[in-house]
């Protein structure tokens, strides 16, 4: 399954100025060479949080910890499901948390 061009679209208006580059069978959008989102190539979003906000952001409805090569990434999520991303103020908010979060990182 490859990623949602629709839900592509919705992030790509939420990032203006984000570099857009194919990863992980989805759509990633960075800032400053870091990862804020992406429209993952299993459904949904992943997204890059801090670490110390993922266990209150995790009791979001269709949020999980993201799980690569059988590992949890700690300040990665996956969210998937209306109306988490569905909605627009739902995306609005899970891509402010990605984009805020890289935004305190140093560029790469």
């Amino acid at each position: 399954m490859g990623y949602d061009e629709g839900l592509a679209a919705r992030i790509r208006d939420l990032v203006p100025g984000a570099t857009e580059k194919t990863m992980f069978g989805g759509l990633a959008f960075l800032l400053n060479g870091h990862m804020a989102v992406a429209a993952s190539g299993r459904g949904g979003l992943m997204v890059r949080v801090d670490p110390a906000r993922a266990p209150e952001l995790l009791e979001r409805p269709g949020c999980t910890r993201m799980v690569m090569g059988g590992r949890e990434m700690d300040g990665w999520l996956r969210v998937s499901g209306s109306p988490e991303i569905d909605e627009v103020d739902g995306l609005e908010d899970w891509v402010a948390e990605g984009v805020g979060f890289v935004r305190t990182l140093p560029p790469k």
